[in-house]
């Protein structure tokens, strides 16, 4: 009997164990024993021969289910640097298809996931059978005393995990995936509740005029990937001061300056569309909850805010291939998708067009026309994974329909070589960034004129680039060729020129009301730290990476 549930006990105890020793985030110990191994068998011991292959199917599932959460939180953990969520991450799983297909083709990718799905439901199936092999045919005594015993002996080293020497092989992994899970979920539902009172407080209208504007076009452009590490991590460090060099270069000799400061983002390793929620709401929109419940409910943003001044506002996602709801509900007068950019080029694997072409289209398509100042928000995204192939800038002159830049359609290596080695991604990595900022300031110093650009991060890369522990802030850079207005954000907190300072100025959430301040032309004592989103809107400590 023993040495028949043998095999079972054992892949229990490895399925359970094995991705703690993964882990890069979690404070758990490193153990070998998990005390569900036992309850397992010895329940599989106990439970009366009818009921076994039911028993069986049932544990099995459990054991399956609590791996999958543990692998969750581990690709979560490596992607977006925090443990999964069901309640707010099960539609990130399109996203991972998206990527996936992006990164080595359609029949690549759904090759993958039906590999990946049969391997699940191929071990479901054998784990069962082990299982089931370990009932015995006739409840005899000696089956229900190991069973007894082992029941006993799992529930006394699940009860007793913490205490020493026991803590320090003996853990109850898939308990804490459970219960951890319903604790995430339980606070998200209250946090929802909260931000949904917090979003039904009626707020005193305010007329926005932007006096300090004076009709000029306001941009606000995201770079993809774009945080901190860049400039300061060693790793990246050379790279990213020389490419602010370059871009405080071009800015000097077109007439311009720059203020600079770095705010905290939502988010770091992707759901860009929160950060930029963030800043448009003024709200701190960490998660995709918050996200859905502000666009229902009809509040302020800086959307609204300068459709109250008279601009023409405008949405350029290039990455935005599938009909977009959410860009309706924000109000944009328009939206310059996928399908609407007129762009002849390649795709560059996930990117769908170079910045380049992006800048260009949005001069030539939507400010040039334009009869009223503009407000625009662009997603700069040739700085998203995969990070290949990075493009050289080429001469605008030449940029005409994006059909130029066809000779880089398979340049580089494929995202498979690249990926294969963590050295070459974040190498691949840093060379995106300096592209991203290179093409901004070259197209600043041509056609932003008397415009004011907001360049900002959207989030920090993966842990896998940054390193566990890394700061969420992300560079925001004001460039204009007004030195009073400039001098406005100089009095809240900015510095002046364009390297961060090592402190980060509150959250994205604080953006809109410096924006506005300066713009509006309010008084700038002692209004350094603005009012920011509180309360049940307000970023919590675990969120908060300085």
């Amino acid at each position: 009997m023993i040495a028949r549930g043998l095999p079972a006990v054992l892949l229990v105890n490895l399925l359970v164990v094995g991705p703690e020793w993964l882990m890069p985030y979690a404070a758990f110990p490193h153990p070998w024993l998990a005390a569900e191994a036992l309850l397992v068998a010895g329940v599989m011991l106990l439970v009366p021969r009818p009921w076994a292959w039911i028993a069986a199917v049932v544990l099995s599932l459990a054991v399956m289910v609590s791996v999958g959460l543990a692998l969750s939180d581990l690709g979560t953990g490596l992607a977006l640097g925090r443990p999964m969520n069901l309640l707010i991450d099960l539609p990130l799983a399109a996203s991972v298809e998206h990527l996936l297909r992006g990164a080595v083709g359609g029949p690549a990718a759904w090759a993958i996931l039906a590999a990946g799905l049969a391997a699940v439901g191929y071990a479901l199936y054998g784990l069962s059978r082990l299982l089931y092999r370990m009932a015995p045919g006739q409840a005899g005594m000696a089956s229900v005393l190991v069973g007894v015993a082992m029941v006993g002996a799992g529930l006394l080293l699940q009860h007793h995990r913490d205490a020493w020497p026991i803590g320090r092989a003996v853990d109850a992994p898939a308990l804490i995936r459970y219960t951890d899970q319903a604790d995430r979920v339980l606070r998200t539902a209250a946090e929802r509740r909260a931000f949904a009172d917090a979003l039904a407080v009626p707020q005193q209208p305010i007329q926005r005029r932007m006096a300090s504007l004076q009709g000029r076009d306001v941009i606000l452009g995201f770079i993809e990937s774009y945080g901190v590490s860049f400039l300061r991590d060693a790793r990246y460090r050379v790279t990213g001061q020389a490419a602010l060099e370059h871009l405080a270069g071009e800015l000097e000799a077109a007439g311009l300056q720059a203020v600079t400061t770095s705010m905290r983002s939502p988010v770091q390793g992707g759901q860009s569309w929160l950060a930029h929620g963030s800043v448009l709401s003024g709200r701190w929109i960490s998660n995709q909850i918050r996200y859905d419940l502000f666009l229902d409910t009809p509040r302020p943003s800086l959307i609204r805010d300068f459709h109250q001044a008279g601009y023409e506002t405008a949405a350029v996602m290039p990455a935005i291939t599938r009909t977009w709801p959410a860009g309706r509900q924000w109000g944009y007068d328009q939206i310059h998708d996928h399908a609407r950019i007129e762009y002849a080029g390649p795709p560059l694997n996930w990117v769908t067009m170079p910045d380049q072409y992006t800048w260009h289209y949005f001069q030539r398509a939507i400010r040039a026309p334009s009869a009223s100042p503009v407000f625009a928000e662009l997603a700069l995204i040739s700085s998203h994974a995969p990070w290949t192939p990075v493009l050289p800038t080429i001469d605008w002159s030449r940029v005409g329909d994006g059909s130029v830049f066809h000779r880089w359609a398979e340049a580089g290596p494929a995202p498979g070589v690249v990926w294969a080695d963590r050295d070459r991604v974040r190498r691949h990595y840093a060379r995106a960034v300096d592209y991203a900022l290179r093409t901004a300031g070259e197209w600043a110093a041509r056609d932003l004129g008397d415009g004011i650009l907001i360049l900002l991060g959207d989030h920090q890369p993966a842990p896998l680039v940054t390193g566990e522990g890394a700061s969420r802030a992300v560079p925001v850079h004001i460039i204009a060729r007004d030195r009073t207005l400039l001098e406005a954000f100089v009095a809240r907190g900015f510095r002046r020129g364009v390297m961060p300072p090592a402190k980060a100025l509150g959250t994205l959430a604080d953006l809109r009301s410096h924006l506005l301040a300066v713009f509006d032309g309010e008084p700038t004592a002692g209004a350094a730290v603005p009012a920011a989103a509180s309360g049940a809107v307000a970023p919590s400590p675990e969120e908060i990476k300085e």
